[in-house]
């Protein structure tokens, strides 16, 4: 058993060096390519990638991550990065305090998140070369090895707490091979279309809109197709460009959420410096930058929630594969009512060319 064993790891470590040795090539011929860009290309998952650093580039952290998280304001200001595969947001600031309850966590101040712990599954630290140096990062990974969530280093941080929580946190197996698992879905037929509208009517508060899905077991996007335009009104896939204009000319407060299969990162507040960049949509202010790659949406909805505060209205942007990209709302608080201005240009949007 002990024989089988040695050469399931050798065989795993000899995979593991040849991955490395092919992503060192295709990172030759293609040096400005983004990690996650390289990983789709190369046909494996981003976490690969990173575990064949273990040793050199990267360090395999092991935690229960609620408390890794929880020690993440010692870092002083870092820029804390979620992002899917069609948009990125980013923020710099300090991590503030760590609430949770059993694996779901919430962290507001500078840096506004939702974790889903039970989605976390793996972590590194990770020291990168840039144009500046090493340029070093946390990185934490879910079981199908797509990335959750970053924090970076900025000059601001302090350096000395980062060292200390890498070799407090650091794993006694530093191996390269790594192992990811993959996702499933079920398909409309499956669904109790009927009881899921039933449900989503009798709403009272947008955070019980996640486990409806999960009551139903419906996908989100499956869940919008299947409401009909009083609850989900599809509109063309530059509605997120043209709102973020409107928000930006009018001053409107909003809420900009981007996803990842573990964490939900919250911009709150105005956009002002807007640009595009080839295939690019950016904002691009002090704080708070967001790169949407607007070829890449294939439909966007407003989406109307019953609430005990009046109906809440969000505009949500969907990939082809129909992963959400973003969500955005008008800025508000429990026990407010939505923002007239906010519903009135969603509303607008609903007026023109439907996707």
């Amino acid at each position: 058993m002990s024989n089988a064993l040695e050469a399931s790891h050798e065989s795993a470590g000899d995979m593991s060096n040849a991955l490395a040795a092919r992503w060192q090539a295709f990172r030759r011929d293609n040096p400005k390519v983004r990690i996650r860009d390289e990983a789709r290309a190369l046909g494996v998952s981003e976490l690969e990638l990173v575990a064949t650093g273990c040793g050199t580039t990267a360090t395999r952290l092991s935690a229960d991550w609620r408390h890794l998280v929880a020690e993440l304001y010692r870092l002083g200001p870092v820029m804390a990065l979620t992002r899917n595969d069609h948009v990125v947001h980013e923020k710099t600031g300090s991590y503030g305090r760590l609430s949770h309850s059993g694996a779901m966590g919430t962290l507001l101040g500078d840096i506004d998140l939702r974790l889903f712990f039970s989605r976390w599954h793996h972590g590194f630290a990770v020291g990168e070369a840039s144009s500046h140096g090493v340029r070093e990062s946390l990185q934490f990974f879910d079981a199908s090895g797509t990335a959750v969530h970053k924090v970076y280093l900025t000059s601001d941080s302090i350096q000395a707490a980062y060292t200390e929580l890498v070799a407090r946190y650091r794993s006694p197996d530093q191996g390269t091979a790594q192992p990811v698992l993959p996702p499933a879905q079920r398909t409309d037929e499956q669904i109790d279309t009927p009881g899921l509208l039933a449900h989503w009517q009798a709403l009272q508060d947008t955070h019980d809109f996640n486990d409806l899905l999960k009551r139903f077991g419906v996908d989100r996007l499956q869940a919008l197709r299947l409401a009909g335009k009083g609850l989900a009104h599809p509109v063309g896939v530059y509605a997120p460009r043209r709102l973020l204009e409107q928000v930006a000319a009018s001053g409107v407060d909003i809420m900009l959420f981007v996803a990842s299969p573990g964490v939900v990162q919250i911009h709150t507040g105005p956009v002002h410096k807007l640009k595009v960049l080839g295939h690019w949509f950016n904002v691009l202010d002090d704080t708070f930058s967001l790169h949407l790659r607007e070829d890449e949406i294939a439909s966007a909805w407003v989406v109307r929630k019953p609430t005990r505060d009046g109906t809440v209205s969000s505009l949500e942007v969907f990939a082809g594969d129909g992963g959400l990209i973003c969500q955005l709302f008008g800025r508000r608080k429990p026990g407010q009512a939505e923002d007239p201005k906010w519903r009135a240009q969603l509303e607008g949007l609903c007026q023109g060319e439907s996707a």
